[in-house]
This record gives structure tokens, sequence and C-alpha cells, in this order.
């Protein structure tokens, strides 16, 4: 049986504690130096933070000259010794080897992360290394506390989780950027057209007007041809669903949610957002503060479309009645209007899925998109229509077959009550948290056009 190493983390983040213990590490060897004294300096990070632990290497020591030509970068090692005060700045402590293992050797000559600043293009071609860098590394231990942080959100409030299908009949956006599904040996495997899920929102609904509070965190898919910075063609999506609930409550669970996960980040992450702040985003940890703490400002799409119009700025699409809100208008009112979240509700009927709920003017639905400064929007949700007729006229206007839907019309035929929820990509959060250029930075293996690594 292997021994576990003492975390990295554990060892700088207590390090008083530690000074004068015997630990061992486990890592991976990010630099080594070599004095004239005969010491060398070694650099070593196991991904449990972003910092490294330096670790003093004696040329003296018995078998030590046998193992430095293989303590290189890249090479994976195990390292028992003593932590001792460090005399350089910006550092603590470090470790005083008294036994070094390679456990991986690496050759240097071939291993291409080296000592220097790769571009993100770059890192995306060695998709399996990637992961050893700063800032994925750190993207990812951002990606792990979110995805925590979502469930004990959910679970402490009495949602269940639901797994709802990846392969599915339906289209739930009613937009076609589906991928269908087909068996190389049977097209029709499953006796009618399947696709990959665009998202778990219908059969969620399914289970909330059963369980009451219901939530479901898994994949989804758009065969969308976007080559955007905000755009991948596999995502995760954070979809609740409540029975017996309006717009408000729906907005109030956004507002919450979003309270609680920034603060969550910002609380266990703080190493990773000054590292972001400094690298990408120096008004990051600023921005994430007037999220975590400000109410949302809530102003109606027909005020949201009036307040572009009366701005005098120069849109490149203009801002009409009837328009769907383009990134350049959701970041002007997030960022010059009200200098905060800001969600925009009641949007045009036509512009909208046929499953929100119609407003008494005939004209608008019961929708909300929840704005968020440098990324637009970051939540989409609405009251669901919950009225047999009106859902039924909904999906005739939007061109559907209410046939492929029988089991959805079902629901509002025996005991239906309104319902709201919205949706949230995990990705998209991830990428206001970190202020990331690219969302495909803030996933472990991104899929988009052109592109599937491994």
């Amino acid at each position: 049986m292997i021994q576990e190493g003492t975390p990295v983390r554990e060892i700088l983040r207590r390090w008083a504690e530690h000074i004068g213990r015997r630990v061992m590490i486990n890592g991976w060897v990010r630099t080594r130096r070599d004095s004239k004294a005969g010491i060398s300096f070694v650099e070593v990070n196991d991904g449990s933070c972003l910092k490294n632990l330096q670790v003093i290497v004696d040329h003296g020591r018995d078998r030590f000259q046998e193992i430095l030509q293989s303590l290189t970068t890249g090479a994976s090692v195990s390292i028992t010794g003593v932590v001792r005060r460090s005399p350089a700045k910006g550092q603590p402590v470090e470790v005083e080897a008294e036994s070094i293992s390679i456990v991986g050797s690496c050759d240097p000559a071939s291993y291409p992360l080296q000592k220097k600043r790769h571009s993100f293009e770059f890192l995306r071609e060695i998709a399996h290394l990637r992961p050893r860098t700063n800032t994925i590394g750190a993207v990812m231990r951002v990606r792990n506390s979110v995805s925590y942080a979502v469930h004990r959100f959910f679970q402490e409030r009495g949602f269940y989780y639901i797994h709802t299908p990846i392969i599915t009949t339906s289209d739930c956006e009613g937009a076609g950027e589906v991928f269908r599904v087909t068996a190389q040996q049977d097209p029709e495997f499953f006796g009618r057209p399947t696709y990959l899920t665009v998202s778990g929102q219908l059969q969620a609904e399914v289970y909330a007007l059963a369980l009451g509070k219901v939530y479901t965190f898994g994949p989804t898919f758009r065969a969308e041809n976007s080559q955007t910075r905000r755009h991948l063609s596999e995502f995760w999506m954070i979809e609740p669903e409540m029975a017996f609930a309006d717009l408000e409550n729906d907005l109030a669970l956004a507002q919450d949610f979003l309270h609680h996960v920034v603060s969550s980040v910002m609380s266990e992450c703080d190493e990773e957002l000054q590292f972001f702040s400094k690298f990408f985003d120096e008004k990051l940890l600023e921005r994430l503060q007037t999220v975590a703490e400000r109410p949302f400002e809530v102003v109606t799409y027909t005020e949201a479309i009036s307040l572009l119009k009366k701005s005098g700025e120069n849109f490149t699409y203009p801002a009409e009645w009837g328009c769907d809100l383009q990134a350049e208008h959701e970041r002007y009112l997030t960022e010059r209007v009200f200098n905060g979240p800001v969600a925009v509700i009641h949007f045009p009927r036509d512009i909208k899925p046929f499953y929100m709920k119609v407003n008494d003017d005939g004209r608008t639905v019961a929708a909300m998109d929840v704005l968020v400064a440098g990324v637009g929007e970051i939540i989409g949700g609405s009251e669901r229509e919950y009225r047999y007729e009106l859902l039924l006229e909904q999906m005739k206007l939007k061109g559907m077959n209410p046939e492929a839907y029988e089991w959805y019309l079902d629901l509002r035929k025996y005991g239906s009550v309104p319902h709201a929820g919205f949706g949230l990509g995990l990705e998209r959060l991830i990428q206001f948290l970190t202020g990331v250029p690219n969302i495909r930075e803030t996933i472990p293996f991104p899929r988009v056009p052109g592109y599937a690594f491994a």
C-alpha cells in the first residue's frame, strides 16, 4: 500500500505547526536549481494548491548523487524530510530532504511544459498535461469548490438531486441545435429519433411535480457551430425546479444561490482568486464582492430596452423592443447603468421558448435573465406555463408537434400547479469567478466545433 503524503497546502497553511516535523510529500517537480555549494533547490507541487514547496537536496547525502540525474522537471517524486524555517523571501518553510524516491521519470528534453508561459491554444493541444499548469490547476480547484457549493446549497434547502437522462427524445429549447444519437449497427436503436440532451429541465419538471423541489446538475450538449469565447458543445448545467412557485420565488432562489456560491468560493479559494486577479482581471475581487453582497436590481425587458435606446451608445445590434438582448446590451446594463448584478424580467413572448408562462398582457412571458459584469447573462429562468390550453397554443405557435410532447402536456392535465426554475451553465459561472478570457479553460476537456481531445 502506497503511503499517503501530507498535502503541500496543509504544510504551507499551517506552517508554524509543522516546523521541526518529519513529513512525506508526493508530487511533481516543477523546477530544480543547483548551487555551487553542492545543494539543489527543488520546487515540488502536488496539485493541492497554487504554490510549490521548496525541497533542499544536499548532494553529499547517501544515494542522492545517484538520483540527481532523474530529479528533473516533470518527474514524479516521493520525498521525506524535516520542515525547516526558510531564509528565502516569499516562503515561510522548506523541507530538508532525508530520502527521495523517483516514482516516475520525465525526459526534460521532450517534456512540453517548460519553465515559461505557454499560450492557452498550445495547452489545448496537450490537454492531458495542461492540468499541471498554474492556471488550469487553479481553475479546476475553483470548479471543485463551486460544485460542492452547488450541492450544499440545494441540499440544505430541501431540494432532491435528480439525474435526468442524457439521451432524450425532446429538444427543450426548440431551436434544433441537437446532436442525434444513433447506434452504428442500428440507426433506429430506440425506435424513434433520440438526441443528446440540451437541458434536463423538462424531465426535472416531472419530478418537481411529485417531490416538490428538485435540481439537476449534469452534462448538456448543443450542436451550435459557434467559435466564440463563451460557447462549448458540451457543458454542465445546474437546473433547479420548484412546484408551487412563481417568478418571484424563482428570482429569490437565483439571488440566494449566486450569493452562496460566490461567497463560498471567495472563502475557500482565496489564493486562486488572488492569482486570477493578478494575471487576468484586476477588478475581479471587487466584482465578486459586489455580487456576493448586493441584491439584484430588477427591471422589466421594456424598461431595459428604453435604457439602452436612451444611452446614446452605438451598439452593433440596435436595441429595439422584440429583439433578444446581446452581450453588448447585457454588459452595458451591468457595467454602466447599474454597476452590479441585474435581473431583466418579462421578455417578449416571441423570443422565448414554448414552456414559459404567458403573462396577462399576452405579449410577454414570466421569464428572467440574470446579468453580471464581465460575462452578461449567467442565469436564465422562468415560471413555467402550467395551463394546458396556453401551453398547447405556445407549442403550435412555435411550430412544434404536440404529439411528441404528450407526456409533458399530461403534467398540465393531472394535478397541474404553478412551478418555476432556472438554468445556469457551470462553465459560464466559472469564467465569471476566475476572469479567464476563454470558456474552454473552465472545463477539463473542452468540446467545440472542430476540436475534441482525448
